[in-house]
């Protein structure tokens, strides 16, 4: 698909719990080191990381740096990465009236609950955080398994469904 990485925007409309997980995770596994750049945004962000999203990256050693909460429409000016995959993390995201993205990026829904709405004693809210880092992790993992060089845009597609689907 090139020789530069790929570009990996995960969208949801707050932008300070599951896609800043997402973008984190991916920029982090090994598996995904240097073969894709992970972005995220949303429709409505917040403006703010959510704290408990900040805590679970510190524990799983993954780096926090440059992760903020942005709007999606960072990624449709001029100069802006050119992005090769969009994924929604969320229903409402998902429903939401896209922006139009150039270059036709491939596009899945992978949502998941969203673990900033969790209530409850503390150790319930961080229990829906890292159940979501575990769901992200595992389909991020499976996304850069992929032999993308050799499948073929209809069959990628269906790949990318079926993984939101798990």
């Amino acid at each position: 698909m090139g020789d530069r990485p790929l570009n990996v925007l995960f969208l949801c409309t707050g932008n300070s719990a599951r896609s800043i997980l997402a973008e984190a995770i991916m920029n982090h596994l090994a598996i995904a080191r240097g073969r894709f750049r992970a972005f995220s945004a949303g429709s409505i962000p917040k403006g703010h990381v959510h704290p408990l999203t900040v805590d679970l990256l510190g524990e799983m050693r993954i780096p926090i740096e440059g992760l903020r909460s942005k709007s999606w429409a960072e990624f449709t000016t001029p100069g802006a990465p050119q992005l090769d995959f969009v994924f929604t993390v969320c229903d409402k995201a998902a429903a939401e009236p896209c922006a139009c993205w150039p270059g036709q990026p491939m596009t899945a829904h992978w949502g998941i609950p969203d673990p900033a709405e969790a209530s409850g004693p503390l150790e319930q809210q961080r229990k829906a955080f890292r159940e979501a880092l575990i769901h992200l992790r595992r389909r991020i993992e499976l996304f850069a398994s992929l032999p993308l060089e050799s499948v073929n845009r209809m069959a990628l597609q269906q790949r990318l469904d079926e993984i939101g689907e798990q």
